[in-house]
């Protein structure tokens, strides 16, 4: 590699494996094309371009919020410009094992909330579940209208040392972030097309249009033409409402908020200039806590009165379903290579990492003994809160989490530290390694289909391990490569 490369003093650190350099400290063959370049622009022209990338974000609006700032806090979404790259062979069996974990969860919570086999087997242990913030009540014997509970998933996967995909954990609750992952997109065709040129890159660009197919296709028995869809978001002070709004434009249907709702004679229906008009399918961002004021919490101003009883009558479409957290619960994580075995009959296509339950005696005993060397985790907290990163937390630190820990042994769970896979990352001047993590989406309704790319979270901090926008992080865009120009896109 000539010394005036960009990368001509980077090193993958020990321990780690990089997406983009082989193990013989070059590119590997998917990465070579794209890497080279990079080094043809040089660092000055790739500094200019991710500036103007920055620009193109802030006048589109493409921000989020951090809670805790204020109201009306906004940051843009670090973006870097160097692209992860994913071969077509890999993503085959990624999208093989995300299929299939996604369809083994949407089998669990139907099951656990009607005839619960799973429980009466003993195959999970039913303690776990009824002491679960995500086990909902009120949801037992409901079943949605076509049968889909997971209509949208994000499964988040890390890369371990010996290169072997593993998946961290599972959002099928209200996952976040997909808006990223068309906005990276755009922005990487208008600010480095010369990328593209000699690359196919599958497309990401059908996912508004194929989330709206699902949604219709899981539509009310009793919904005549073509179902009305509304996005339901919590309005403008949500962490994520540039998504909320960015993803109903695109999809071409009503964002609303639970004002602009009301339900009649267990039918919902929005207000609109020509009168109330039947709503049949609700993109809901709001929590299960703040959809019905009838049946949660009874302060809430952000949802509609009467929504879960037309919700349970079979009237009305909610997307993601209500109680679907339960599948979110990391206490819940460690069963479901299980649960693929029992409702599917097949082997985990995917591993994952293992997972101690620190309600459980013997696993709590261990975890507080090797503090030092585990991860420990919130079960119910999300966006990198709520961790301990033990190896590099001080005496202090670990004393106060084994403290909450004794306090509620079933808050917390515990993982071996992962050296997350790396890949190279502008920084000033030079290309330097950081870890990363990806998201892939599932969608769900009469077909399951997953997008091709997903979002690239990387800790932009030099040797951290969190990659969660809230604590510092960025993101890249993701590119799956076609097997053939068939299904690509190259931008010249």
């Amino acid at each position: 590699m000539p010394p005036e490369s960009l990368l001509a003093r980077y090193a993958v650190p020990r321990g780690a494996s990089d997406e983009l350099i082989g193990a013989d400290g070059q590119p590997t063959r998917a990465a070579r094309e794209v890497l080279a370049a990079l080094d043809r622009l040089g660092a000055h022209e790739l500094r200019v371009r991710k500036r103007l990338s920055d620009d193109i974000f802030r006048d589109a609006g493409v921000t989020f919020a951090v809670y805790g700032e204020g109201k009306g806090v906004e940051r843009i979404f670090p973006f870097d410009p160097v692209p992860r790259i994913v071969t077509a062979a890999e993503w085959a069996r990624l999208e093989r094992g995300l299929l299939q974990r996604v369809e083994a969860l949407d089998r669990f919570l139907d099951d656990i909330y009607g005839a619960q086999r799973i429980l009466q087997e003993k195959r999970v242990p039913r303690d776990l579940l009824a002491a679960s913030r995500g086990w909902v009540k009120a949801v037992a014997g409901i079943r949605p209208p076509g049968g889909t509970r997971i209509h949208i998933a994000g499964i988040d996967l890390i890369r371990s040392p010996d290169g072997e995909c593993r998946v961290l954990e599972d959002n099928v609750r209200t996952p976040s972030g997909v808006s990223y992952v068309l906005e990276n997109r755009m922005v990487m065709k208008r600010v480095y097309p010369q990328l593209f040129r000699k690359t196919h890159v599958r497309t990401v660009e059908e996912y508004p249009a194929r989330l709206r197919e699902a949604l219709e296709s899981v539509a009310p028995a009793d919904a005549s033409g073509r179902p009305r869809t509304v996005l339901l978001t919590p309005g403008p002070y949500n962490s994520a409402y540039f998504e909320h709004s960015f993803l109903a434009r695109r999809m071409g249907i009503e964002l609303v908020q639970g004002s602009d709702l009301f339900v009649h004679r267990d039918r919902v229906y929005v207000k609109t200039t020509q009168g109330p008009q039947r709503v049949h399918v609700i993109y809901r961002r709001i929590d299960d806590a703040f959809l019905d004021p009838e049946a949660f919490r009874k302060d809430s101003m952000l949802g509609v009165p009467g929504l879960v009883r037309a919700w349970a009558g079979g009237h009305v479409t909610l997307a993601n379903a209500i109680g679907n957290g339960i599948a979110d619960d990391k206490a819940v994580y460690p069963f479901v290579p299980e649960m693929i075995r029992f409702y599917l009959g097949e082997e985990p296509v995917l591993p994952q990492v293992d997972t101690y339950i620190c309600a459980r005696d013997a696993d709590r005993a261990y975890v507080l003994e090797h503090l030092h060397e585990l991860v420990v985790k919130s079960v119910d907290e999300a966006g990198g809160y709520g961790m301990l990163m033990g190896p590099q937390a001080s005496g202090k630190e670990r004393q106060a989490f084994a403290a909450k820990i004794r306090a509620n042994p079933r808050g917390f769970i515990a993982q071996p530290l992962v050296q997350l896979s790396t890949c190279p990352t502008l920084v000033g001047a030079d290309l330097q390694p950081r870890r990363v993590d990806l998201r892939p989406y599932v969608v769900g309704g009469a077909d399951r289909w997953v997008l091709p790319g997903g979002l690239t979270r990387v800790a932009l901090r030099k040797g951290s391990y969190v990659v969660n926008s809230s604590q510092g992080g960025g993101s890249k865009d993701t590119w799956v490569l076609a097997s053939s120009a068939a299904g690509g896109e190259s931008v010249g």
